[in-house]
């Protein structure tokens, strides 16, 4: 594809389309056409690459390599295209276009997170604005930012990425919790048979804060490893393991009993939530509104 024209963004959408939608057959509805001519189109974008970027028929629908790089670099321009739909909008003093926002997993139970109230005071500004959320990992969405298939990503960064800002929003506070099949649901008679039985406990730790968490309890190394704050609250709610949670996330099941905060006192933490975009580029308008609401809210450090 030596030039980029209007056919080639009609076909990439739909190529985008396909692949959101996991197959040709289900992305019928959403692009409203047939199967034969979403194929045709297919093969036309396929033959304007140059190369193969799926594999369709009885084995199912699955990107090949070219197919995965060519999505990544679609997710990236249609960005630009956005960006420039937005910058253009503000000749204007108009916002308009689309925010790509990154979060991590399970925050909503979170009170005091400011990003509700943020989206609150952004939205009610009367901004012709369509949101893109995006649910990841911290090293996702830094990925994600760092690539430009982001706009601005809010969760748990323990490492500094060169070429991001990151920006304090708030705290988020955590304990160590056990489910109630666990031997540490029962307290411990003193601080001496509480270690040894943390010792002898199976420990799950998120993967980007395992680091800290062996550290508070004074581990060696996790038995369980999980990406995802839900994946966390099952292992410990199966009483086989003992793990770290936000205290938002957990009180659900605490207030039903089926899992116990161990030693508020000595095991609980605040972990900072950051706000991450990209460093050494002009922000769009539309991004520069979004974090003003964003710091808004926010409670500085």
């Amino acid at each position: 594809m030596k030039q980029l024209q209007d056919v080639d963004l009609k076909l990439l959408r739909v190529f985008m389309t396909i692949v959101k939608c996991g197959g040709f057959s289900a992305a019928q509805a959403a692009l409203n056409s047939s199967q034969s001519t979403i194929s045709e189109q297919m093969n036309n974008l396929e033959t304007r690459l140059g190369c193969t970027l799926c594999e369709r028929g009885r084995g199912g629908f699955r990107l090949t390599e070219h197919g995965v790089a060519a999505y990544e670099a679609a997710q990236r321009l249609m960005l630009a295209v956005d960006t420039f739909c937005t910058d253009t909008s503000a000749l204007t003093q108009r916002i308009a276009g689309k925010l790509y926002l990154g979060i991590i997993d399970n925050t909503v139970t979170d009170d005091e997170s400011p990003l509700p109230p943020a989206l609150h005071r952004f939205v009610s500004r009367g901004h012709d604005v369509q949101l893109d959320v995006y649910i990841g990992t911290p090293a996702e969405l830094e990925e994600r930012v760092l690539d430009g298939r982001l706009h601005v990503a809010i969760g748990h960064f323990p490492l500094r990425v060169p070429g991001l800002s990151y920006l304090h929003l708030y705290e988020e506070p955590d304990g160590l919790y056990c489910g109630r099949h666990s031997p540490l649901y029962q307290r411990a008679p003193s601080e001496q048979a509480l270690f040894e039985r943390i010792a002898e406990s199976h420990i799950v730790a998120r993967g980007y804060l395992q680091q800290r968490d062996l550290e508070l309890l004074q581990a060696s190394k996790a038995t369980a490893t999980v990406d995802n704050i839900e994946a966390q609250a099952l292992l410990i709610l199966s009483g086989a393991y003992i793990g770290f949670l936000p205290t938002h996330y957990a009180a659900q099941w605490v207030a039903s009993g089926r899992m116990r905060q161990i030693d508020p006192e000595r095991f609980s933490s605040a972990w900072p939530f950051t706000a991450v975009t990209r460093r050494g580029t002009a922000q769009p308008l539309i991004l520069r509104a979004f974090m003003e609401d964003l710091q808004a809210c926010g409670r500085p450090a």
